[in-house]
């Protein structure tokens, strides 16, 4: 029997969970505009799993390309309760070596190019993002990425999204640092704050693949030294979501999932009707 729905959201290198059985290929028009792809959909292990490749199979959209709201959209009107991110990072720590798996708790968000809510245009929300991870779905993330192996684990971290699409300046790497960086990608914002507007509980498994630039006695990092990276990290990716996704609470994430209730600053009367309509996987439950 079906017990929850956990969605994946594949990074660079991830474009399919060989261990999701009756994959059902899901095409979803969104108010948005299309998704990254077709999201694949089946089980594993009585869990309802929703796939998706952040930046499409082969690998065709820059980080700033990937259509984020179209993405969470999609997810949440198939039911998505739970999202586990798969991303391939930067280390900005000497303790986090490439291979490792850090399990990040906070974001720092430098984008500037990327649309980063669901509202506006007459309804108004400001959710609570001050704990943008959510510790139950980490605290099953964690548990198995030391069952897994293959790398140290490390809990908590800053991850510092920056605009992409090229890789990092070393005056650039050393700011990251200065600011508390702990790893760097392209991607988790604003799909996290999304997720969190859209009410789906979300953390993140940050895979290192490179130092950034920030190491003086290195050269700086390149495209083909992640992509080894990435193939030996796939791999134990997609062994940590199969394994991790039967162990997803049943019970929701209060904190991801009430996170509308205190947020909604527009009376329903002054909401658009179209707005409203665009916004019903989300908002439906507030006003069905």
């Amino acid at each position: 029997m079906t017990r929850t729905t956990v969605g994946v959201i594949g990074g660079t290198g991830l474009y399919d969970i060989d261990q999701i059985q009756g994959l059902e290929e899901v095409r979803v028009s969104t108010p948005f505009g299309d998704p990254s792809d077709a999201l694949l959909c089946g089980e594993l292990d009585g869990v309802k799993m929703v796939f998706l490749p952040r930046h499409g199979r082969g690998h065709t959209l820059l980080p700033t390309e990937v259509p984020y709201r179209a993405n969470i959209w999609a997810l949440k009107s198939l039911g998505v309760e739970w999202i586990i991110s798969v991303s391939a990072v930067g280390s900005l720590r000497e303790e986090l070596v490439p291979g490792d798996v850090v399990l990040v708790d906070q974001f720092i968000d430098l984008t500037r190019f990327r649309p980063q809510t669901f509202y506006g245009e007459g309804i108004v929300a400001h959710v609570s993002f001050g704990d943008p991870i959510s510790r139950p779905l980490a605290d099953v993330l964690e548990k198995t990425a030391r069952e897994v192996g293959g790398g140290a684990v490390h809990r908590g971290g800053t991850y510092v999204c920056m605009e992409g699409p090229e890789f990092s300046t070393r005056a650039e790497s050393h700011m990251y640092r200065t600011l508390g960086g702990s790893v760097i990608g392209m991607t988790n914002v604003p799909e996290s704050k999304l997720a969190r507007e859209a009410e789906i509980a979300y953390a993140t498994v940050a895979l290192v693949t490179d130092y950034d630039s920030w190491r003086a006695e290195e050269e700086a990092v390149h495209g083909h030294e992640i992509m080894e990276t990435l193939r030996k990290n796939t791999a134990k990716a997609k062994q940590i979501v199969a394994m991790a996704a039967p162990r997803v609470p049943q019970e929701l994430d209060p904190v991801a999932a009430d996170a509308l209730a205190t947020a909604l600053f527009t009376p329903k009367d002054l909401m658009p009707a179209d707005r409203l309509e665009a916004l019903k996987p989300i908002l439906g439950r507030y006003f069905p």
